[in-house]
């Protein structure tokens, strides 16, 4: 075989691959967004120790220096996966339109929105789960997360400021307290879901399970906060 032709073969692959390597660079919001929704489900299921940058590149077909590129290291792409959870989870509250709704039935789309949330990403709860188990550290390093619940702790303090004076909503409770107990009861519907279940001998995830337990958690809430 000619050596040239044998060369230009040799070399189309890696052409093809450098190739593809350029695409993913000159668009890399969209580079950025598919590592991450890859990334969210292998620290998902195998935590922060476990997860693999290497299986991260291969599901994605990039590679690692390009997630070290944009990520800077392992930790660095977990915590913009800590970020992106709770900043997509923020940005769905804020359609919610709560101050255009009577102060209990805006508490009750909040409730409804959080239950419905978590129990339709189960990734985040094991997430946050993750990262309770590392103390909070990495957590802790995002300034944008910590200014991503301000808005959320605003719209209930709003909300129930707005009950108290309308003589719907008792006064003396504390905003966090009451997102505290919202996510403590939608939460462990999602944790705790296999262990429950195994002892208890019940199919909580059914269908009509799911929707009593939603309006348990809605009533359980709202008789809180009531007047």
């Amino acid at each position: 075989m000619n050596q040239s032709v044998h060369s230009a073969q040799a070399g189309k692959p890696a052409g093809r691959a450098a190739q593809r390597e350029a695409t993913r660079t000159n668009d890399p919001v969209r580079t950025m967004a598919g590592i991450l929704e890859v990334a969210t489900a292998e620290f998902a299921s195998k935590g922060l120790s476990g997860a693999r940058i290497d299986e991260i590149a291969a599901a994605t077909r990039t590679s690692k220096r390009m997630i070290y590129y944009y990520f800077g290291s392992k930790q660095g792409l977990y915590i913009a996966v800590l970020e992106e959870a709770y900043r997509r989870m923020r940005a769905i509250e804020a359609e919610l339109h709560l101050e255009d709704l009577p102060p209990e039935d805006a508490l009750r789309r909040l409730v409804g929105f959080t239950f419905d949330h978590h129990h339709d990403n189960p990734d985040y709860i094991r997430l946050v789960m993750t990262e309770n188990m590392e103390r909070g550290a990495y957590l802790a390093q995002s300034k944008s997360i910590q200014q991503l619940n301000v808005p959320a702790i605003q719209a209930i303090r709003q909300l129930y400021d707005r009950g108290v004076a309308a003589g719907v909503f008792r006064p003396g409770l504390d905003a966090i307290d009451i997102h505290a107990s919202i996510s403590a009861l939608t939460f462990f519907n999602v944790s705790n879901q296999h262990t429950f279940g195994l002892i208890f001998k019940r199919d909580a995830q059914s269908a009509p399970a799911l929707a009593a337990r939603r309006d348990s958690i809605i009533e359980m809430v709202l008789r809180f906060v009531r007047a």
